[in-house]
Parts: C-alpha cells; structure tokens; sequence
C-alpha cells in the first residue's frame, strides 16, 4: 500500500480541518414517541434518559443481560414526546428488534425512519455559519428550517449534524453547498474521526464489547439513574475491577488492514479495527487490546512485517 495521501484526500481532509466538509451518512434512526418514551428508554439504555429536556441530547448503549453491546446511539430529544435514536446502519435493525419486543403494553411507539431519512454531517470550523443554526453543544439538539427544507439540528464534536426527511435530500444539499459546505468522502471524516481516537461500533466495538473496553463509560453510561438492561454487570466492572481490555491508538510503521491480527511477541493481544493514512500523523489506527498492552509497546501488524507503536488517546 502506498504511504502517501491522494492529492483529492489531502484536499479533502483540509476542507475539514479549515473549512467546512459536507458528509452524506449511512444511518440508522429510530423515533420513541409517546407519553411513556422517556421512562421506557430509561430502562433500555445506559444514560440518563428521563433528564433530557426538550433540545437535549446525549450518548448512550444498547446491552444485552451480560453487559454486551448491541449499538451504541445519539439519543436527541427534539420534542416532548419524540425521542429520535441515530445508530449505526449495521446496528439499527437489532435495535428495532430490542426496542419493540420490550415495548409491549407501554404507550410508546417505535418507528425505523431510517430509510425516509437523510443524515447529513458538516465537520469544520465553518459548519455553524453554513448551516445557519446556533452554535450547539456536542449532542444537543433543535428543530430548524435550512432553505426551506426542516430539519433537526444536532451538535457533533466536530460540528452539527442535519437529520431531515429523505424527500428533502436534493434541496437541503443544495442549499448547504451554497452556503459554502463542499462535498468529501466518508474516508476524509474517517481521518478526523480515528485522530480523535473515537471507537465505532462496527470497527473498533462489536458484539462482545463491553462499554469499559471501548473507553465510553464516561460520556455514554448513568450511574445515578434507575436499573437498565446489563447494568449489574457495568457496575460490578465500574467498582469493583478493571477490564480485560482497552481502546489504544496506534502508530504504524506502515498503513494495514483493519482486522490485521495484532501480537505481543507470540500472543495474540487483538485486531486492528479501524486503520487509515492521516495528512497530520501518518499510518494511524484504533484497536481493543488486551490490558496489559500499555503506550509505548511495540505490537506486529499482521504478517507483513508492520509494527506499531500503543499510544494513549487521543493522538498527541
């Protein structure tokens, strides 16, 4: 593979880094409505659903019994009794397989909006001004009109982020890429998203990942508020221990392929789960290893001679 950034990506990823990257997501999102929504949420995910007033927002997972992941979400509360819930694409249908069986004699309606919906992400310093909303707080979130097309606007840690219906998508990209968005690849806000050394569930977390592995503890999960699916495990992991693994960033002498085996000597210690080529850092990419792989160990990278160096995160 080659070492060197394309000249389009290398364009790309300094449109998100100075101005203002426009970014068409593959998302899934799910609409909670009903006078129950709130309460029943509470009981579902690891956050403290039943504090978000109106124009809230916040991160938060789907377990099973033992702890497990089944998605991580955005829960934003754009109205009184509507909670919309963005995951993953690859996620979204266990979600709604979740959400509905346990909703059973609840007033509280689950609907998959995901394929009348469009997700837009502007990333960049500019992105406020393009999309002509107020500057929102990571995860907040409010109902707003762009071109004339509505839309809800929710605060990401790179910008803001545009939900809207599908129907829409034509008028509400025009009117974003004259306010002065450009267009770049998913690939460009992979960059963005592996230097800032955020896990994605699909890469880096999956099904047998606990919230402790994957470093999310700390945004994504109450300890406060009442019982949920898994908790018991979560907590006794909290209190009582340290887990057996860990998100770590990961300095490659040469770029890889995500799921590239990653050994400590002879052992075996993970799998590479995101891998991309930064402007800034060079061959980067984020992992679950095991505990005792601290910044500055060196690992392999699969068979092809590639090493790399742990370091803590985010990349310095």
């Amino acid at each position: 593979m080659d070492m060197q950034v394309g000249v389009e990506l290398d364009a790309e990823y300094r449109q998100l880094r100075e101005e203002c990257g426009l970014v068409v997501r593959d998302r899934g999102v799910i609409a909670v409505s009903g006078p129950d929504a709130g309460e029943y949420l509470q009981g579902q995910l690891t956050n403290d659903v039943e504090a978000l007033g109106v124009g809230d927002g916040q991160y938060a997972a789907l377990l099973d019994r033992k702890g497990h992941m089944q998605s991580d979400l955005r829960v934003l509360r754009p109205a009184a009794e509507e909670i919309l819930l963005e995951t993953e694409s690859g996620s979204r249908e266990q979600v709604v397989r979740h959400l509905t069986m346990y909703s059973i004699g609840r007033e509280v309606a689950v609907a998959d909006r995901s394929e009348d919906t469009v997700v837009v992400s502007l990333i960049g310093p500019r992105s406020v001004e393009v999309a002509g909303t107020a500057a929102l707080a990571e995860y907040a979130c409010e109902e707003t009109s762009i071109g004339g097309v509505a839309a809800v606007a929710a605060g990401s840690a790179e910008g803001i982020d545009l939900i809207a219906a599908v129907v829409d998508r034509h008028r509400l990209l025009e009117a974003l890429l004259e306010a002065g968005a450009v267009a770049v690849s998913e690939e460009a806000a992979e960059i963005v998203r592996i230097e800032a050394g955020r896990p994605r569930f699909g890469a880096e977390m999956g099904a047998e990942t606990m919230p402790a592995e994957a470093g999310i503890v700390e945004d994504a999960v109450s300890f406060t508020k009442g019982c949920y699916i898994g908790q018991e495990t979560v907590a006794r992991l909290h209190y009582k221990g340290r887990p057996n693994r860990h998100l770590r960033g990961l300095r490659l002498s040469s770029p890889a392929a995500a799921g590239a085996p990653l050994r400590l000597g002879d052992k075996e210690v993970g799998s590479l789960g995101s891998a991309t080529v930064s402007p800034a850092l060079g061959p980067i990419g984020l992992a679950i290893v095991r505990r005792e792989v601290e910044p500055g160990t060196e690992l392999s990278v699969g068979e092809d001679g590639v090493t790399a160096e742990v370091t803590a995160l985010p990349f310095g």
